[in-house]
Order: structure tokens, then C-alpha cells, then sequence
């Protein structure tokens, strides 16, 4: 078994690093037009070689030409993780010429560039880069002038093979993490008197089992952003042997979000104050740091499962004291900082604060929801992140992990600050100790003041430690707090951290392919029949060009020859007919039209010759020609004629009149038949709009609907796969065939077009609700929550745009009053500039033009102090900050509505749920009402009513919840109760969302207590909202029970204009004719009562006794 898996490991690859040239070196000596230099090529720790020396001119690029060579290795899983984050360092060294009694040549590092070596495990084989190099402190070529030409050096990445197979690029996984900086850090970190380092590390796993910390070790304290603008380069992890500004990354930058565009917390506007303070005013902890990994298969399925399992993911921040001048030194410094040591997570030890690489202090960490990544499509997060107290309390509550990696974490910092301070740089004066010692006392002050402030007998110990639990059993609630780390929460620290993959774990399948797979499932249907030109379509065709034809000559004898004809002495004799038909022949002839009417029937006669008679080439034979001539002339003639009798005939065609009622009507007949519960009516009328035009794909989907609400599930998946084939973006039809593929069980289906659904309107807050709630089906907590934040973010911006046209309008409103307001203000200045005038005049004061002009100059003066209007324009166009506007409902109450509308049950109860635990949402007025709903739909009457008086409770002037009590009490036929529900609906100034079913079950209560004059007056209430063949049958019972004939008979009429096939209707229309006393019509209607199968017993039976009363009326006597 071992054998085999060793014969799958692929060899190891060369990875050639070639140095070209060098251009615009400048050496010690400024004069020397000559520098002779070298470059050194290193990896991590790890020397590559160091190229010949090259004598370099200023003017001229010099040939380097040096070719280093290292391995990338398989058999390791974390080689392509340090090709991935660990820069190739290039160290360019000026040899200065020997003196006489000199043994060796001395050198000076001139400067140094870092070359990224991601585009090789990015699957290059072959990629160039020109650096430019960054001086090293102290080196001559910081005394280049800043417009003089930069060095650079040009290097070649090469690779025979990719370092990542297309197999691993797919399976595999490039995590880039960017710890960026710690905001509003605790009050006790200054940036005067000892300076310490500020480390950060999550675990990451690099296979199946094992995890490894990352660390992130160069943190440096620093002040707000006012005070030192930050740079925005991101800088290598582990830079190795890079100095100064080569620990930089090149052309890799900080991202910038918008703070609504962030994941993480501080994302509410009562947080920006807080924020902008944070990150311009305070002190910050500066990382801005990027550590690339690459996940093998294994590490990214179980990095994939972790978050799936919880997705909170740990990032812990600590404090560790400054390193000492050499590696692996401890400073009394570091000493004298014992007492600052915390526990670390997991597997650190208590020494009474010790440790040999140093101690960790102000242990903190955020948890960083990773769940994001889980969703569709997303390969990025960023965000402000709290920072709490480190305890493996908390860790193991959030991540149900039982330690951290504090102690290893702070040993890999130490290691890594270690070797970057071994190389020569500033050093600390003699003061060191005396500072250090002053710190310790400041430090210890602090912690005796923070210990003041923990209740009695809490141990003192505790006020520096992070207490972890016993490893071998769960977490204790009763553990100490660690005080240190709880000055992190008093501050409201917060970290930007970011987190990106190369391709998302969850791949989003692409609207193409969306479209596509909806089309396989349900293919789309073309708007028109295809047509085709067989032999019958050319026959056809044929018989429309001779109509054609023979109206146009008819139209010309009709001018010719139409007056003639219209008089009473007009000749119709054999002979005056053939003079006028050989008139008229010649005149076609004269004229053209005969040709015309030639060419126009001949195209039609070629589709006959190619189609019936399948002939498409020459006659060889004259004879046959003529035979097939003469057979073709008889067909044709046969033909025309046919033709002719059909346009031409004598009596008049009755028009088939237009359908009274259109598509909405019928619609609105359908509901209401829905409502009084006749099934059979309601599907009639459902079909009839769909036999009207089939190509609507709104009919298709009302009749879906009707099939769900009676639970035709069948029916009800065949409507809305016809609806979803005529329009493949229809989104209420990919909606609910989801809603329908999910009630029977087709889950893979149902996702895909929920999914259609959201890219066909990609800001449709249905769409992304209904989306949440099918993942809320079958138990996707992640999917839900990325749905249910595009829909909210949606439902925020719908709110925002709301209010700001809201405002506009207002402003709008203001400015045209303000107008009005100043021309009012100019008419009165007007006039009263012309009473002035007219005074002086009647006065006689025109000594002087002062004498004139002066009232009218101090009217002037005193009616701009009087007039304040500019001060208030200018204060008005000043921007006033709004407060945030609220969504007047939430997601889940906008898809209530909906699922209401359409009867989806399940989906509806679903979404009541969420509603209730909203803290917008919640036991509302309105989810109580749309909760009797739904229990009124599934006909469960008595929690129906207890809901209603749930929500009477919150709005007791609520018509809705009054008018579902009233439908509540008709359905358990409680007519005097509905009744009184019914009638305290209609007397509330605001009418109820339906009121049709309103009008017509209290007219019919009505009707049973024999109040007609009040059923009548309810019944034409709801003729004159949506009048219907109910309604106006009400209004004409009413009627012929008052005596009024005229007036029932007219509103029969109209019913029966609406529905012609009402039973009832025909039968009271029986009853009318029969009092006023007209046989044949009382006749015939009770005949199509009796026809179209009147079932009403009392009505069949009043019909019967008025026709022996009056003795006619039915046929049979």
C-alpha cells in the first residue's frame, strides 16, 4: 500500500531564477562611473548563490545573466504554502577595490528587492518581473536624488512544468490572509517609554488532521491617522533577510470597502462615530501584513467541514516585549516584564509569568465568522472584527475549540522578530534599564488598580493571566476573567482583517448555466406555430391571392360602373352586362392591373406546382407539358372557384361578437368563486382565460395557484411548467414551481430555480427571501443566512431610496413655496415703490434727487431687514444628517404577503416563523392577522379565532382582523355574530385589504334575515367596487323580494350578461316574467334554468307555485 502511494508523489521541480540585468546602479563612491557588484539570491533562510562580479555603469544595463536554481518538493505538503508566502530575496553588494595590505575585499549592501514567486503556484511557468531596489539603511544609494533614475533589476521566473497541476488548481485552494490594523487599542498602551511588539495568529489546517498557527509577528503601535498618514503596502510575513522598504510587497495594496459593503461587526450607522474616532484620532497597531497558504485537497475539505461545523474562527492578539539586539538574547528589560505573562491557550504552562522567548500580555481574540465562505460564489470577506478577552471559556464557546495557540504563537513571533532585528539597525541607549523599570512600576500600578476594581475574594493572580480550563473535560463558567484582555472590550478594539481564496469553496453555478438547465427541465415554447409549406399551405395560400384578387376587380367595377348601377333606371340586361364586363377588361388591360393581378397570383401557382404536384424541373417532352397544363388549368379553375363561393357569398355571415367580460374580469369572477367556495365555477373561469389566449403566461399561473390552494399538486406543477416554458424569466413562476418541486421532495430541481429566480432579478427581495426559506427547508443554515443578508441589504436600500425620494419631494415642495413666497414679497415692493413715487409727486419734493430717492432707500433698507430669506437659503443647502431609515416591514412579513396571495402553506408558516423571532418583525398586529389567515385557508376555524383576538389585542381598529372574524363566524355559520363583525368593518373609515367578500356575505346575511332593503343597498355597494354575476344577482333578489320588477329584472339582466350559465339567475329571471305576466319569456327561462341544472330546492319550488298561481309558464301544462 505504501509502495503505491509513494509511486503517485511526482518528482521534485526545478524553479530557475535567472537574474538579468541591472540598470541605474550607483555605488560608495559618487564620482566612480563604475560600480562593481554582485547580487545574492536567498530563500527564507536558505542562501541560492550569489551572481560573478559585474562592473555596472550608470548609462549602460548590466548583463548579470546568473541563474539560481531550488527544488519544490512534493513529498512535503507545506513547500508550495512557502513558495506561496516566502519571497525570493535579492541582496545587490557593491566590491570595493583591494588596498595594498588588505587580505579580503570589503563589500556594502547597496539594496535589496523581493520577487514574488505566487505567479508560478498560480500555474506559470514562465514570468518576468523588473523590481526596483529599495536601499538598505545606511547605504550610498540613499543619497540619490529623487528625479534621477531609479535601479532596477530585471529577473526571469522559470519552470519546465507547472508547480500545480490543472488537478490541484481545481481541488486545491490559495488562502491569502491580511491582518491590516487594531484599532482603539487599550488606554495603557503609549507611545512613550518602552515599546513592546503586538502579535496576532489563527490556526489554519495544512491536512486533514493538523492545524498550523499563522502568524502574523511585526506589529508596530502607532498614532491616528491625523497625526501619521498610514502606508498602504502591504509587507511580506516572514521577509527573511529583507531590510527597509523591501519587506514590502510589490504592487500589492489594502483593499478599501464601504462600511455597509463590510462582514464583521461595527457596521451600524450608531457605530461610525465611534469608528471614525478609532481610525483617525487613536492610536492603532499597524500589521498591514499578507500571508499567502495553499490548501491541498485535504486541508481545504476540512477547512470547508470546521466552518461548517461552527463558523466562527479564531484570531488571537497579544503583546510581547520589544527583542533584545541579538537572537536568542534576553534584555533585564525583558525580565523585568514578567508579571505581564498571561496563560496561553492550550498548551502553555504557569511559571509564575516566565517564559524563555518571552512573555505574552493583553491576550485578545476575535472571532471571525467564516461562514461567508460557505456561500455561493464568495471567495472574499473583510471587516471590522471585535477583539474580546482571551479565556478557552470563550474560545471553546464560540469555536468549540479547547486551547489555543497563545504559547507557540508568541514563541514563532519571537523567532521571527529575532531575525529581524539580527541585522545592524538603531539600537536602544543606555537608558534602557531606567525606562524599562518605569514601565514595570507604571504596569504595576495599572494592574493593582484594575484589581481594585474585582469584587472580594477574586484572586490577584487572575489580573494578569488568562486562566484556562482543565484540558480534559469542557470549559469552566466559573473561571477568573482575564483583566488584561478585558481592557480590549472597555475600548471597543476592533481589528481590519481579510481573508481571500483563489476560487470559492462553494462554486455559484453561472446565470448561463441557470438558464440552460431551466430550459432542459422545461423547454421554452415558441410564441407562434411553425410554419410549414406543404401542399395543403400552398392550397391555402392560393385561395387567399384569388379573395385578394377578386376584391380588387370588384373594387374596380364598383368605380366604374357603381353609380350607374344605384339608379333606378339602370339597364341590367344580358347585353348591357357583357358591354360593361369587356369595359371593364379593357380598362385592366389599359391600365396594367391585369398584369399586376397576374404576377400577384403567380407566385402562389408556382408553391402549388412544387408542393402537389412535386414538379421542379424541366418538361422533356412537349406533350407531357401540355397534358400537365391542362391538368393544372382544371385544378386551378376548380380552385378559383372554390375560392370565389367562399368571399363572394350572397348572404350575410352573422360576426362572432367579442367576449363582454375580459381577462381581468374573469379573473376576478375565478376569486370570487374561490371565496363562496364553487371550486367548479372558479376552474371554469380559469380555463376560459387560458382558452382566450394560452400564450399569457399570467393565466398559466393564476390557475397554478388555484390548483396549489386546492391542493392539485399535479395540476398545479403542469400551470407553472407551462407558465416558466412561455417566459423563461417569468420570477413568480420559477418561484413557485421551486415551491412546488420542494412539496414533492425534487430538492435538487427546486434549488435550481430558486437560484434562476434570484439571477433573473438579482434585486428582488422575494427572490432571496424564498431562496432563504427553501435553504431554511432542507436544513442549510449557512445557505439561509446568505440569503437572508442580500435580502435585508436589499430591503435597507429599498428603504434608503424611499425616504431620500421622500425628502426630495418635500425639498421640492419647499423651494416651489419659497418661490411663490419671493415673487409675493417682489409684487409688494412693487406697489410699494409706486406709492412712494405717487407721494412725492402729490408733496411736490423734487427739489433734489436725494429728496426723491430717499424714502424709497430707507423702505428698501428696512425691508431687507425685514425679509430674512438668504440666511435661509444658505443654511438650507447645507447637508442635514438624516437619521437611518427603517424598512416599514421586513423581509419575511413581504414574502407573507406574497405566499398569501398564492396559497403556498408550507412556505407561508415558514415564514411566520422567522417573522415572529424578527426584531423588526415579531407577535405584531400583522403577524397575527396573517397568521389567521393561514389558519383559515387550511380551514382550522378555532385557532383562526384565537389569532384575531391576538390581534385585536395590538390594533383594535384593525378592519382586517374584523373582517377575517366576520369571514371566521360566516364559516361556522354564526350569522349574527359575522354579521356585527361584518358591519363594524365597513363603518371604520379605512376599508379592509379585500372588501368584495365583505359586501357579499353580509348582503347575503341579509337576504336570510329578509332585510332586503339593506341587502339590496350592501349588494350594489359591491356592484359599484367590481360588479360580478353575483352581485347583481344579489341586487335583483333583493329587488323582487321589495316588489320592485323593473329594477330586479335589470339586475338579472346584467348578471346574466356576465354569466349566462347561472342557474339562479335564470330562474329568478322566471319569476319576474311570470309577475309581469309574460308567457314565452318566463317559458324559455325556466327551460334554461331547468337546462343548465338549477339545483336550489325553495327556489324550484317558488318557480313551480307561481306558475299555478298565474297558469302559465311551464311548457308541460
Amino acid at each position: 500500500m505504501g509502495d503505491t502511494e509513494v509511486a503517485h508523489i511526482r518528482p521534485p521541480e526545478t524553479i530557475t531564477i535567472t537574474v538579468l540585468r541591472a540598470r541605474n546602479l550607483r555605488g560608495s563612491n559618487a564620482k566612480a562611473d563604475v560600480v562593481n557588484a554582485t547580487i545574492k539570491v536567498e530563500f527564507g533562510e536558505k542562501s541560492l548563490g550569489e551572481s560573478p562580479k559585474v562592473d555596472c555603469m550608470a548609462d549602460t544595463p548590466a548583463e548579470f545573466n546568473y541563474n539560481a536554481t531550488m527544488s519544490c518538493t512534493y513529498d512535503d505538503p507545506t513547500a508550495l504554502d512557502e513558495i506561496a508566502h516566502k519571497p525570493i530575496v535579492l541582496t545587490v553588494i557593491e566590491v570595493l577595490p583591494k588596498e595594498k595590505k588588505q587580505k579580503e575585499e570589503k563589500t556594502i549592501t547597496l539594496g535589496q528587492c523581493t520577487v514574488d514567486l505566487l505567479p508560478l503556484v498560480k500555474g506559470e511557468t514562465k514570468y518576468r518581473y523588473s523590481l526596483a531596489i529599495s536601499p538598505v539603511p545606511g547605504s550610498p544609494m540613499e543619497s540619490i536624488p529623487a528625479d534621477a533614475p531609479r535601479p532596477e533589476v530585471d529577473v526571469l521566473l522559470s519552470v519546465n512544468e507547472p508547480l500545480v497541476g490543472s488537478g490541484q488548481t481545481h481541488h486545491g485552494n490559495l488562502v491569502t490572509i491580511t491582518m491590516e490594523s487594531l484599532y482603539s487599542p487599550p488606554e495603557a498602551w503609549g507611545l512613550s517609554g518602552v515599546q513592546y511588539a503586538y502579535a496576532a495568529a489563527l490556526p489554519l489546517p495544512i491536512n486533514a488532521e493538523k492545524e498550523n498557527p499563522i502568524v502574523f509577528a511585526n506589529g508596530t503601535l502607532k498614532p491616528g491617522v491625523d497625526k501619521e498618514p498610514p502606508n498602504k503596502q502591504k509587507k511580506w510575513a516572514v521577509p527573511a533577510t529583507a531590510l527597509g522598504n523591501a519587506v514590502y510587497i510589490p504592487d500589492s495594496y489594502l483593499s478599501t470597502d464601504a462600511i455597509d459593503d463590510e462582514d464583521g461587526d461595527y457596521r451600524g450607522k450608531e457605530d461610525r462615530e465611534h469608528r471614525t474616532s478609532a481610525e483617525h484620532e487613536k492610536n492603532r497597531v499597524t500589521w498591514n501584513t499578507e500571508r499567502r497558504s495553499y490548501l491541498e485537497a485535504s486541508a481545504v475539505k476540512s477547512l470547508q467541514d470546521k466552518i461548517a461545523k461552527c463558523r466562527y474562527w479564531p484570531v488571537e492578539v497579544m503583546r510581547l516585549p520589544q527583542p533584545a539586539g541579538g537572537k536568542g538574547k534576553k534584555t533585564k528589560g525583558d525580565k523585568g516584564d514578567d508579571h505581564a505573562d498571561t496563560k496561553k491557550g492550550g498548551t502553555s504552562t504557569q511559571h509564575g509569568g516566565k517564559d524563555d522567548d518571552g512573555s505574552v500580555s493583553f491576550h485578545g481574540v476575535a472571532f471571525i465568522n467564516l461562514a461567508p465562505l460557505l456561500y455561493p460564489g464568495v471567495k472574499r470577506i473583510r471587516g471590522a472584527y471585535k477583539i474580546y478577552s482571551y479565556t478557552d471559556q470563550a474560545l471553546y464557546e464560540k469555536t468549540k475549540r479547547r486551547a489555543g495557540f497563545g504559547e507557540e504563537a508568541a514563541k514563532i513571533a519571537n523567532n521571527i522578530l529575532n531575525r529581524s532585528t539580527a541585522s545592524p539597525g538603531p539600537k536602544k541607549g543606555a537608558g534602557k534599564d531606567k525606562d524599562d523599570k518605569k514601565d514595570k512600576d507604571n504596569k504595576k500600578g495599572l494592574l493593582q488598580h484594575q484589581v481594585s476594581r474585582v469584587h472580594a475574594g477574586q484572586n490577584s493572580m487572575a489580573t494578569s493571566q488568562t486562566v484556562k480550563s482543565d484540558a480534559g473535560s469542557e470549559p469552566d463558567s466559573s473561571a477568573p476573567m482575564n483583566l488584561e484582555g478585558q481592557q480590549y472590550v472597555e475600548a471597543k478594539s476592533y481589528m481590519m482583517f481579510e481573508i481571500s481564496l483563489s476560487h470559492p469553496l462553494i462554486p455559484k453555478r453561472p446565470p448561463e448555466e441557470l438558464a440552460r438547465r431551466v430550459a432542459e427541465y422545461i423547454p421554452p415554447r415558441p410564441l407562434f406555430p411553425k410554419r410549414t409549406d406543404g401542399a395543403q399551405r400552398a392550397v391555402e395560400d392560393f385561395h387567399t391571392q384569388v379573395a385578394s384578387v377578386a376584391g380588387l376587380v370588384l373594387d374596380e367595377f364598383r368605380d366604374m360602373f357603381g353609380a350607374e348601377l344605384k339608379t333606378d333606371e339602370s339597364d341590367l340586361s344580358q347585353e348591357a352586362m357583357e358591354t360593361r364586363r369587356q369595359k371593364l377588361i379593357y380598362e385592366l388591360n389599359a391600365s396594367g392591373k391585369y398584369f399586376a393581378f397576374k404576377e400577384q397570383l403567380k407566385h402562389s401557382v408556382v408553391k402549388i406546382v412544387r408542393e402537389k404536384y412535386l414538379k421542379t424541373t424541366n418538361f422533356e417532352d412537349r406533350q407531357e407539358l401540355q397534358t400537365f397544363l391542362s391538368e393544372l388549368y382544371v385544378y386551378l379553375i376548380d380552385q378559383m372557384h372554390e375560392s370565389l363561393t367562399k368571399t363572394l357569398a350572397l348572404e350575410d355571415q352573422a360576426l362572432v361578437p367579442a367576449p363582454l367580460t375580459d381577462s381581468a374580469q374573469l379573473k376576478h369572477f375565478a376569486r370570487e368563486a374561490e371565496v363562496n367556495g364553487n371550486f367548479e365555477l372558479a376552474t371554469k373561469y380559469y380555463q376560459e382565460r387560458i382558452a382566450r389566449n394560452r400564450n399569457d403566461p399570467s393565466h398559466w399561473f393564476d390557475y397554478g395557484t388555484f390548483c396549489l390552494y386546492i391542493n392539485d399538486i399535479t395540476k398545479a406543477e403542469e400551470c407553472f411548467r407551462e407558465c416558466v416554458s412561455i417566459d423563461q424569466k417569468h420570477l413568480q413562476g420559477l418561484l413557485l414551481y421551486g415551491v412546488v418541486c420542494t412539496l414533492l421532495e425534487k430538492h435538487e430541481m427546486a434549488e435550481m430555480f430558486f437560484e434562476a429566480a434570484t439571477n433573473v432579478q438579482p434585486r428582488s427581495i422575494l427572490a432571496w427571501t424564498m431562496l432563504g426559506l427553501y435553504y431554511d427547508t432542507v436544513q442549510n443554515e449557512i445557505g439561509a443566512e446568505m440569503a437572508y443578508i442580500e435580502a435585508n441589504k436589499l430591503n435597507q436600500q429599498a428603504a434608503v431610496a424611499t425616504a431620500r425620494a421622500l425628502r426630495e419631494e418635500e425639498l421640492a415642495k419647499q423651494r416651489a413655496e419659497r418661490s411663490e413666497s419671493d415673487t409675493h414679497t417682489d409684487n409688494k415692493k412693487h406697489r410699494a415703490g409706486l406709492r412712494v413715487k405717487l407721494w412725492a409727486i402729490h408733496e411736490g419734493r423734487n427739489k433734489s434727487d436725494n429728496s426723491v430717492s430717499r424714502p424709497g432707500s430707507e423702505y428698501k433698507h428696512g425691508s431687507v431687514g425685514e425679509t430674512p430669506h438668504p440666511p435661509e437659503e444658505s443654511g438650507g443647502d447645507q447637508p442635514v444628517r438624516e437619521p437611518t431609515p427603517v424598512p416599514t416591514s421586513t423581509i419575511f412579513m413581504q414574502a407573507i404577503d406574497w405566499l398569501l396571495e398564492v396559497k403556498a402553506v408550507p412556505f407561508t408558516e415558514r415564514a411566520l416563523a422567522h417573522e415572529l423571532l424578527s426584531p423588526l418583525g415579531g407577535a405584531t398586529a400583522l403577524y397575527h392577522i396573517s397568521l389567521a389567515r393561514v389558519k383559515l385557508q387550511k380551514r382550522e376555524l378555532h385557532q383562526a379565532e384565537d389569532s384575531l383576538n391576538e390581534a385585536l389585542q395590538f390594533d383594535y381598529q384593525n378592519p382586517d382582523a374584523w373582517a377575517l372574524m366576520g369571514h371566521m363566524k360566516y364559516l361556522t355559520n354564526e350569522t349574527a355574530e359575522a354579521r356585527d363583525r361584518y358591519e363594524r368593518t365597513i363603518s371604520f373609515v379605512a376599508d379592509a385589504s379585500e372588501m368584495h367578500s365583505i359586501y357579499l356575505r353580509l348582503a347575503s346575511i341579509y337576504l336570510q334575515e329578509e332585510r332586503f332593503q339593506e341587502a339590496k343597498t350592501t349588494f350594489l355597494m359591491a356592484c359599484k367596487k367590481s360588479p360580478s354575476c353575483v352581485s347583481w344577482l344579489g341586487v335583483g333578489i333583493a329587488c323582487y323580494r321589495l316588489g320592485e320588477l323593473a329594477e330586479a329584472e335589470d339586475a338579472l339582466s346584467e348578471a346574466n350578461i356576465l354569466n349566462n350559465s347561472d342557474p339562479e339567475v335564470w330562474g329568478y329571471l322566471s319569476l319576474v316574467c311570470l309577475k309581469t305576466g309574460r308567457q314565452l319569456e318566463a317559458e324559455q327561462a325556466y327551460k334554461y334554468a331547468i337546462k343548465v341544472n338549477l339545483e336550489d330546492t325553495e327556489l324550484m319550488d317558488e318557480i313551480i307555485t307561481t306558475q299555478k298561481e298565474v297558469g302559465f309558464g311551464n311548457p308541460q301544462f
